[in-house]
């Protein structure tokens, strides 16, 4: 999430009543959370396993629990006793206007049904087609040439949660939604927006029916993603990936470019490109399939053994 006017790390902390550390006065241009963080910008961490991988990330301002880190040159750290909880107050005072009522651009040619709802700010490029009872939140962008089919939700809440002692905290979602050119996306598909980013569906893309992709997820040009296909938040997708129906996707993996997964097929690990996988936990396909015919014949040689 870019800040329209920057502020410095003393000028944050003061703002959640908390104290900046090493150079205060460097510039907060962006608020990530750390799966999308990038240069200039504030982030979070509330556990000692994260801890290295925040200071030492591209953020510049980094929202702790402890204050006895070694802090990088050049970097801010702020101390909280709930990074979680004054990560999501800083969201709320910077994120963009979130509204129902308000303007929404459709390009020509674009033909959008009665008894869709566009949320403000939504952006529509020319020739899409948006069947009846699709939602589009908020600060959403469509490129051209788009069809989304009946019931779609576009760019609703992300899936993501602090575990507390009383139940679960919510993160704020304060991201946006990005759907390149000549994607057509099926009925009742749900796509949720990033986080603190974009989720993006990449140009070419065709998704089937009843698919869920989740916060912060990069999907890359002309895939193909079939029915039932479930994708975690913060997952990248390259290019030309085809994931049959059923596929499950856990957070934050990569799937190389041109890789194709067979149906109900579960990941465990990211996947290199250009190569087939099929089964649970999923594997390069021929192997796997000589592991299922070997299963096959267990009771045969079991059988056997006890003769």
């Amino acid at each position: 999430m870019d800040l329209n006017e920057p502020l410095t790390a003393a000028e944050a902390a003061a703002l959640i009543k908390a104290e900046a550390l090493g150079n205060t006065g460097v510039r907060i241009t962006g608020i990530n959370e750390i799966n999308r963080v990038r240069a200039g910008d504030l982030m979070f961490v509330d556990h000692p396993k994260y801890y290295a991988k925040a200071l030492h990330s591209p953020a510049t301002t980094i929202l702790i629990d402890k204050a006895d880190v070694d802090i990088p040159e050049g970097k801010a750290i702020i101390v909280s006793d709930d990074p979680c909880r004054d990560y999501n107050a800083l969201v709320r005072r910077f994120m963009p206007q979130f509204a129902w009522s308000g303007k929404a651009e459709v390009g020509a040619g674009s033909q959008v049904h009665a008894s869709v709802t566009l949320g403000a700010n939504v952006k529509i490029g020319k020739d899409c087609i948006l069947m009846p009872g699709v939602v589009v939140y908020p600060n959403t962008t469509i490129g051209d040439r788009v069809i989304i089919q009946a019931n779609a939700v576009i760019g609703g809440d992300g899936f993501y949660y602090k575990k507390r002692s009383g139940g679960y905290e919510k993160m704020v979602t304060a991201g946006t939604t990005v759907i390149e050119d000549d994607v057509e996306i099926g009925s009742g598909t749900t796509i949720d927006r990033g986080v603190s980013a974009d989720t993006r569906i990449g140009a070419g893309t065709k998704i089937d029916n009843q698919v869920q992709i989740g916060h912060d997820t990069l999907i890359g040009k002309h895939c193909l993603i079939a029915a039932q296909v479930g994708i975690s938040g913060a997952c990248v997708i390259g290019d030309n990936v085809t994931l049959w129906g059923q596929v499950g996707v856990p957070s934050k993996l990569t799937i190389g470019a041109g890789a194709v997964v067979l149906g109900q097929s579960g990941l465990i690990g990211d996947l290199e490109g250009g190569k087939t996988y099929f089964g649970s936990p999923a594997g390069e396909w021929k192997q796997k399939m000589r592991e299922v015919a070997s299963l096959g014949r267990l009771p045969e040689l079991i059988k056997k053994q006890g003769n």
